[in-house]
């Protein structure tokens, strides 16, 4: 990030003044403006701000590498056989649901912004939940339109989405039943550090529009213990 300021952009939400930046998930409990980024492997890392206010109209321009010099971690041949393995396990009953993925990959700048990347992506995809987090030790740019997990105070909100449609009147009931399935987890998982009978769904597969397709988007919120 060289000599660029900290900030993080979430939504329609900018934060400035970094004030500290820690991997304790209890410091959480205190006051202030927090951004979590949890990576893959586990690690964490919490970013406190200071002034919380609109996201950028405008952004810069990306200076990073061009579209032919991503190279991915999957190529056509690999990703078919990982589609044959999964298929295969999921018929032998080891498991009911994989997420195959793959890693594109360039050389990127030291001096290089992500505000840039980030900008081509909100040009691109306008995902309700783009975010970009620039801070010491974590530069992220993320086109999601999901919200994974919101806490405000001791309230704590997910809204999983499962079931992906060209039009909200396209939905099967194979989507709804894998929405379902996905809230009961999400409801499991809250209500091992919420308040006994806190939590609730205040959405169950309601359909949110996007450009050229809809999402079923369902809503799991609880009070911390």
């Amino acid at each position: 990030m060289g000599d660029l300021d900290p900030l993080a952009v979430v939504g329609d939400r900018c934060f400035t003044g970094l004030r500290d930046v820690t991997s304790d998930l209890s410091a959480l409990d205190g006051s202030g403006l927090w951004v979590v980024v949890v990576r893959f492997e586990g690690e964490v890392t919490c970013a406190r701000f200071d002034r919380g206010g609109p996201a950028p109209r405008t952004w810069p321009s990306w200076s990073g590498p061009p579209t032919a010099a991503w190279t991915s971690s999957l190529d056509r041949e690999a990703f078919g056989k990982g589609v044959v393995a999964i298929r295969e396990a999921i018929a032998a009953g080891d498991v009911y649901e994989v997420n195959l993925c793959r890693l594109l990959s360039a050389p990127v700048g030291a001096d290089i912004d992500i505000l840039g990347l980030a900008g081509v992506l909100r040009t691109e995809n306008p995902a309700p939940h783009a975010a970009v987090v620039r801070v010491p030790g974590v530069e992220l740019a993320s086109a999601s339109p999901e919200l994974f997990l919101r806490r405000d105070g001791a309230l704590v909100e997910s809204r999983p989405i499962k079931g992906t449609a060209a039009s909200g009147a396209m939905f099967s009931d194979k989507d709804r039943a894998e929405n379902v399935m996905i809230v009961d987890l999400v409801r499991n998982d809250l209500g091992r550090v919420c308040e006994t009978g806190s939590v609730t769904v205040p959405a169950l597969c309601a359909v949110e529009e996007h450009p050229g397709l809809a999402h079923l988007v369902s809503t799991v919120e609880g009070e911390l213990a």
